[in-house]
């Protein structure tokens, strides 16, 4: 395994040299910061790099592999990867028609337009501009009917012309993915010897309000794992560490022989428990990922 984490010459199998200089998509538990560490623990060399759970594609921006596969069981979110992979200048355009409403309606009822039309129809166009300016980049969804409930942030979202700069540094990183819209284990069960599988899925104790969370079962994950393991694939799957909040501490513990080896990635404040708490500073609230692997 590599643990050098600034050598991109360990890794054949990679387009471009990390990092990332910004986030494509505000999004909650995006491991932006934590991914040159969490790249450090995967194989020096792979064949397919493959991540079921892509949210804010972190790991796989950052990584940059000729040849992966990503996906998700949401739709709009598959769609805004996909394109841009396929014409970055139309999701450039579908965020600076977005933005362009701001100097018009003003933030507050700009975001609210944007909401509606969303939660007439789920796209990827507007979700891309809500992730972007709503609070915390927590996109949050009511669990009866998946409406987008999560309110306008307090902050400027980012201008078009910086955005434009991203989506296009991102095109180039993504260039050798497939997105696929599809449920985690149609994904993992793709995998072929010698694959690396990253998992950064919705964690069970912190995130039922988010898309597609409340129907997740852990036990199954851990199930699709093993059947990955047992074709020699490698998988490394983040999840719930010593996640202090109050005094209770989340302890999830996997099949005994399923992963040979975990470490801590220390992530900082949780922004859903900022959330959670209208804005408040978190001095206790300290999240630590554990980074679970397969060999």
């Amino acid at each position: 395994m590599n643990t050098a984490t600034d050598d991109a010459t360990l890794f054949p199998n990679l387009a471009m040299p990390r990092p990332l200089r910004g986030q494509l998509l505000k999004w909650i538990g995006n491991k932006q910061r934590f991914a040159t560490e969490l790249i450090s623990y995967l194989p020096d060399r792979f064949g397919t790099y493959i991540e079921p759970f892509i949210g804010s594609g972190a790991v796989l921006g950052t990584l940059a592999p000729h040849r992966a596969m990503a996906g998700d069981a949401f739709a709009p979110l598959v769609e805004i990867w996909s394109t841009l992979r396929h014409d970055p200048k139309r999701v450039v355009d579908w965020y600076a028609e977005r933005h362009a409403l701001i100097g018009v309606m003003g933030k507050g009822a700009a975001y609210a337009h944007v909401r509606a039309s969303y939660n007439e129809r789920a796209n990827g166009a507007d979700l891309l501009f809500l992730s972007r300016a709503c609070y915390g980049g927590v996109v949050r969804f009511r669990k009866s009917d998946g409406f987008m409930s999560t309110p306008c942030g307090v902050h400027d979202p980012i201008p078009v012309a910086k955005f434009a700069a991203r989506a296009m540094e991102w095109h180039q990183r993504v260039a050798g993915t497939e997105f696929i819209h599809c449920d985690y284990q149609e994904l993992m069960a793709r995998a072929q010897p010698g694959d690396v599988v990253y998992c950064d899925p919705p964690y069970v104790d912190s995130q039922a309000i988010l898309y597609g969370a409340q129907a997740f079962r852990l036990g199954e994950l851990f199930e699709a794992i093993a059947l990955c393991k047992q074709r020699g694939v490698f998988v490394a799957l983040s999840i719930d560490g010593t996640k202090k909040s109050g005094k209770n501490v989340v302890a999830i513990d996997p099949p005994s022989d399923l992963f040979r080896r975990e470490v801590l990635v220390n992530c900082g404040r949780s922004m859903l428990k900022r959330f959670q708490m209208d804005g408040q500073t978190l001095e206790g609230e300290v999240v630590s990922d554990r980074l679970l692997l397969t060999a």
